[in-house]
C-alpha cells in the first residue's frame, strides 16, 4: 500500500498504531520496492505503508519528533543515511540476524543504519566508438583525450557527490578539484537528466562515455522502449589508481519514534534475508549484501570487480567538502 505523507501524519495523530502494519519513508520510488513489500506482506500479514520523500527527510523527521508515524527510512546513498543519523532521529538496532546477514563494512558500527544492497558507480561506454581498455580508471575521466566525449548528470546529484568525495579520500582536495575541472572540460554538454539519459545520449551519438550506476542498465534492458539504447553501451568497471571500484549502498534505519518497532525490526531482518536479497538482485539488478546470495544472471554477465577499499563512512564524511568543490568549479555551469 502507498500512503501520502499527509495520510501518514493524520494516522499518527488520529489513532494508535495498528499491530499489523509499519510505515516507511522512502527515498526510493515506491514502485521499486513494491515487489519486496508485496512479498513481505504475503509472508507475514504485516501491511507496509510507503511514503516517497524525495527531499528533506531528515528535516521532516526532526519536525515530527516523537509524533512521527514513520518506523523506518529507506535511502539510496550513504550520505543520506549518515545525514539522517546525524540529525538524531534514528535509534540503534541490535539484531543477530542483521549482523549475520550484513557484512560489517556495510553497516554502521553503532547499529544506526544497515546496508541492504550495493551498486557501483561505473562508466557506460559506446560499443562502437570506445575500444576495450580505453578507459580503466576514474582518473582517466579527466584526461584531455575525452574532451567533448563525456556525459554526466548534475554534479550535485548524491551519486556524483559521493564519487567526488571518494576522489578526495584517495587524492586530497586539491587533486579532486583538478579532477573535477578536468572532467568538466571534457563534457559533451552541460550535466543534465538522470543516469538513463546519459545512456540514451551515448546511443544518440551525443557523447562516447558517461558515468552512472550499474543497475540502470538492467532496468533499461527490461524496458522495451529503452532496450535499444542500453544495448548500444557496455559497462566498464573503472578503478581508482591502485585500488578498486567505487560502491555506494541503499540502506535502512529505524526512526527514534518507531510506533511499530517490533514489526519494523521484522521487516529490516526480512530485507536482509535470502528472499528479499534475491528480489533486489533479480528485480532491481543490484548487488546483494548478504554473502551467498547470487547476483542476477544479467549482473553476473557484466563481470567481476574489486570494490574500493575506502570505508563508506569515511567517504560520507567528505561529502560537504566534495559539494563545496563541485560548486567552486561551477561543474554544472
Amino acid at each position: 500500500m502507498r500512503l501520502s505523507l499527509m495520510a501518514l501524519a493524520l494516522a499518527s495523530t488520529a489513532a494508535p498504531a495498528l499491530a499489523d502494519e509499519i510505515n516507511v519513508y522512502s527515498h526510493r520510488q515506491p514502485e521499486l520496492i513494491q515487489p519486496l513489500v508485496d512479498a513481505f506482506t504475503a509472508e507475514t500479514g504485516i501491511t507496509v505503508n510507503v511514503a516517497f520523500v524525495d527531499k528533506g527527510m531528515a528535516e521532516r523527521l526532526v519536525a515530527e519528533g516523537d509524533r512521527s508515524p514513520a518506523d523506518l527510512v529507506l535511502t539510496v546513498d550513504i550520505a543520506r543515511l549518515t545525514q539522517i543519523v546525524d540529525a538524531g532521529v534514528t535509534q540503534a538496532v541490535q539484531s543477530d540476524v542483521l549482523e549475520a546477514n550484513i557484512p560489517a563494512a556495510l553497516r554502521d558500527e553503532n547499529d544506526q543504519w544497515f546496508g541492504l544492497t550495493s551498486r557501483a558507480r561505473i562508466v557506460y561506454a559506446s560499443k562502437e566508438r570506445v575500444a576495450d581498455g580505453e578507459v580503466t580508471t576514474y582518473e582517466d575521466l579527466a584526461d584531455p583525450k575525452w574532451k567533448g566525449r563525456i556525459c554526466i548528470r548534475s554534479g550535485t546529484n548524491d551519486y556524483n557527490v559521493a564519487l567526488a568525495a571518494a576522489v578526495i579520500a584517495h587524492h586530497g582536495e586539491e587533486a579532486a578539484k583538478a579532477w573535477l575541472e578536468g572532467v568538466k572540460a571534457n563534457l559533451a554538454r552541460k550535466p543534465d537528466g538522470g543516469d538513463r539519459d546519459q545512456v540514451k545520449a551515448i546511443a544518440a551519438g551525443e557523447c562516447d562515455i558517461a558515468v552512472g550506476n550499474t543497475y540502470y542498465i538492467g532496468q533499461m534492458l527490461n524496458d522495451p522502449e529503452q532496450k535499444e539504447a542500453a544495448e548500444a553501451v557496455r559497462i566498464v568497471f573503472p578503478t581508482f589508481e591502485g585500488d578498486g571500484t567505487h560502491l555506494n549502498v541503499s540502506g535502512v534505519a529505524m526512526t527514534k519514534a518507531a510506533p511499530n518497532r517490533e514489526n519494523a525490526l521484522k521487516f529490516m531482518e526480512w530485507l536482509s534475508g535470502d528472499e528479499a536479497q534475491r528480489i533486489y538482485a533479480e528485480t532491481n539488478h543490484e548487488f546483494p549484501v548478504k554473502p551467498g546470495v547470487a547476483k542476477s544472471e544479467l549482473v553476473a554477465s557484466w563481470g567481476e570487480f574489486t570494490p574500493d577499499s575506502k570505508p563508506l563512512t569515511e567517504v560520507a564524511k567528505l561529502r560537504p567538502a566534495a559539494l563545496k568543490l563541485i560548486e567552486e568549479v561551477n561543474f554544472d555551469g
